[in-house]
């Protein structure tokens, strides 16, 4: 099994028992390639809930720039409900799992199309 494989095998797993979600696998691959190497770093793999400039990269430089989502509080609001869903006490909150989960939230799978 491929690096990658593994990776979205583990982020399947977070979105099944953490966030209590059956994953699309063919959408949460092409989100996890969309990360691009970020994947493979443990720094860059993760997101930290509570830091405010993270989380402003976030929906600036995906949800506006990547998913082509006008700037409003909608967004903030979305994330929030993200980190939320996958648990503010986990530790490991995986930026993959967190943007397929912003992709379904605002129904922009066919930027993965």
């Amino acid at each position: 099994m491929s690096k990658r494989a593994e990776l979205i095998a583990t982020y399947a797993q977070d979105l099944r028992t953490k966030c209590k979600m059956t994953p699309d696998l063919a959408l949460l691959e092409k989100v996890t390639i969309g990360c691009g190497p970020a994947v493979y770093s443990a720094d860059a793999s993760t997101l930290a809930g509570t830091d405010p400039a993270e989380l402003e990269t976030v929906k600036k430089n995906f949800l506006i720039k990547k998913l082509g989502l006008p700037n409003s509080p909608r967004l903030q609001e979305a994330i929030e409900a993200a980190i939320d869903t996958y648990g503010r006490d986990e530790r490991h909150k995986y930026r993959a799992v967190v943007y397929y989960m912003l992709v379904k939230h605002f129904g922009k799978e066919a930027v993965y199309a």
